[in-house]
Parts: structure tokens; C-alpha cells; sequence
């Protein structure tokens, strides 16, 4: 019963995540089901992608419903993504778990740097250009990020949103819709994988799967509520900082680095991800306030243009 609980509470977890930030319920998840509930990393990257067929179907629908989705990628990019998936799900079932923790440790870590390099200095999207996406471009990133995605226990999000939102041809708000509504077909390719490689694993953690199903569902309300509030390079910067002291230690430990040494690491991140994320907070904070005094001294200006205007008109009349 802890155990439930603590999958539980990862779900919720990872869905705050998810909701404040676009991405993150995949690899949030699985690094608390393999440091906390105990899960081998294959079991774990196989019991989220089972729980996320559930969540990425309603995430899809209800983008599709507000009109944030790009059809004419959603194809191009769901497709070569359920082929990496797969791969990487057959992989995964048919490696060792001594070997997959530190590849999945170091995936996690990967994504957890690339996470508080995007947030915590207040990255910000291009410009949207509104031009049409190379189809190879999208086939090579959708292979890549349904391969990260499997092997990581999520990654698609950061993956393809991210690289997407840096190329700057679309709306933030198309990204990550049509971002949303590929991620089911990948998600469906991923578990296809983990059955052909681990039926017997899956069926055994049915109720960890339905526990983090639960806490997510728990979450999504607070979730949408949350992204509207929170500064996302405070919890861009805070998610990067934990995957990284979650996962890094299993890196070093496979690379033959003593405890006493993982043990200072783990302590160098902590200090250095929570004073970066302080800092970009601060950054954000800052940038944001320049553009609310930006955008009332331009009202301010349209005002009195306004108003010049007024008493023109009004001196002509007379």
C-alpha cells in the first residue's frame, strides 16, 4: 500500500508538472517510480506509457476541440515518433536492468540540464513565421523523440515542443497541441513495444499503473489552474534540478564513482540548480515587469495621440 501511494503521488506530481509546464508527466513519474517505489527502468518507463494512453488521448481531444492543432504535421511527426517509440521500447524490454538504469539515468540527467537551460534564463520562443515545416526535419525529430521518449520513460514533450518552439514557424499554442495530439499515436507504439517485450511485468503492475492513472486525473484541475500562476522558470529550473540529483547518481555509480563522491555531486547540484532557478525567477520577474511598463507607456502614447486628435477636431469645428 505505500508503494501505491508514493505511484500515486508521483502521478500527481508529474501532472502539476506537466501542467505548468507543457511536458514533463513522462520522465517526473518514471524517475520517482524507479528511486522511490523501486521499479526496474524498464517497468517503469512501461507502466507510465500505459497510464499516458489515457491522459495524451483526452490532452489530444481537447486540443483538437480548441483548435490548436496543425493536421499537417501531426502525420508527419506522429508517425516516424511511433517508430522510434517502438525501437526503443524493444530495446529497453531486452536489455538488463543493470545496464538500462544508468542509460535511462543518463537520458533523465540529459533532460533535466535541457530543462534548466531553457528556463532558467527566461528562454523565450522566435517569433512565429508561420512557414511550413521540412518533412524530413519533422521525421528525423519525431524518430529521435519517440526513441528518447521509450528509453527515458518520457521525453517526447521536452524533445519535439521544445525544438519546435526554438524553430519559431508556429504559435506556441499550435506546438504544443499538435505536439499533444501526435504524442498519443507514440505513446500507443511505445506500449505495443513494452507488451512484446514485457507482457508478464505489465500485467503485474496493473495497480501501479492505475495508481498513477489516479493521481494524474487528481491533478489535471489543479494542473490547468497552475499554469496560469506559476513562473515556468521557477519550475522549469526546480523539475531540471530534480531529475538530475534523481537520475545523475546511477550515471556515476555505473561509471565506478564511491559514494562519498555521488554524495558531493548530488549536494554541487542541488546548490547550483536551486540558485540558478532563483535566478531566472528574479530574471523573469524583471522581464516581465519591463513589458507591463512597455505596454502602458504605449497605451499611455496612444492615449495622448488619442486625445491631440480630440482637440483638433474639436478647433476645427469651432
Amino acid at each position: 500500500m505505500p508503494s501505491l501511494i508514493l505511484i500515486a503521488l508521483a502521478g500527481l506530481l508529474a501532472q502539476l508538472v506537466d501542467g505548468g509546464l507543457g511536458m514533463g508527466f513522462g520522465v517526473v513519474s518514471t524517475s520517482f517510480l524507479i528511486s522511490f517505489a523501486g521499479l526496474a527502468p524498464a517497468a517503469a518507463s512501461a507502466s507510465v506509457h500505459v497510464a499516458e494512453l489515457g491522459t495524451t488521448f483526452v490532452s489530444g481531444l481537447s486540443h483538437w476541440r480548441f483548435g490548436n492543432v496543425k493536421w499537417g504535421i501531426v502525420l508527419w511527426l506522429a508517425v516516424p515518433g511511433a517508430v522510434g517509440a517502438f525501437a526503443g521500447a524493444t530495446f529497453l524490454s531486452n536489455i538488463s536492468t543493470e545496464a538500462a538504469t544508468p542509460i535511462m539515468g543518463l537520458i533523465l540527467t540529459g533532460i533535466g540540464l535541457f530543462l534548466m537551460a531553457r528556463f532558467v534564463r527566461g528562454w523565450s520562443p522566435a517569433p512565429t513565421k508561420n512557414a511550413h515545416h521540412n518533412r524530413g526535419f519533422l521525421g528525423v525529430l519525431g524518430v529521435f523523440g519517440g526513441f528518447i521518449d521509450s528509453t527515458g520513460g518520457g521525453g517526447w514533450g521536452p524533445t519535439t515542443t521544445s525544438t519546435l518552439l526554438a524553430v519559431g514557424k508556429d504559435e506556441p499554442r499550435k506546438v504544443i497541441g499538435t505536439v499533444s495530439a501526435s504524442e498519443f499515436l507514440v505513446t500507443l507504439a511505445a506500449v505495443l513495444g513494452f507488451v512484446y517485450g514485457l507482457r508478464e511485468e505489465i500485467l503485474e503492475y496493473g495497480t501501479a499503473i492505475l495508481a498513477l492513472l489516479a493521481g494524474g486525473v487528481i491533478a489535471a484541475p489543479l494542473a490547468a489552474y497552475i499554469v496560469t500562476k506559476i513562473n515556468p522558470a521557477a519550475l522549469g529550473g526546480v523539475v531540471g534540478t530534480l531529475l538530475i540529483v534523481l537520475n545523475l547518481p546511477d550515471v556515476l555509480e555505473a561509471a565506478g564513482v564511491g559514494d562519498t563522491a555521488n554524495n558531493v555531486v548530488r549536494v554541487l547540484v542541488i546548490v547550483v540548480g536551486l540558485g540558478s532557478t532563483l535566478a531566472g525567477y528574479l530574471y523573469n520577474r524583471k522581464h516581465e515587469k519591463d513589458k507591463e511598463q512597455q505596454g502602458f507607456g504605449e497605451e499611455a502614447a496612444e492615449s495622448s495621440a488619442g486625445a491631440e486628435s480630440e482637440s483638433e477636431a474639436a478647433d476645427a469645428h469651432r
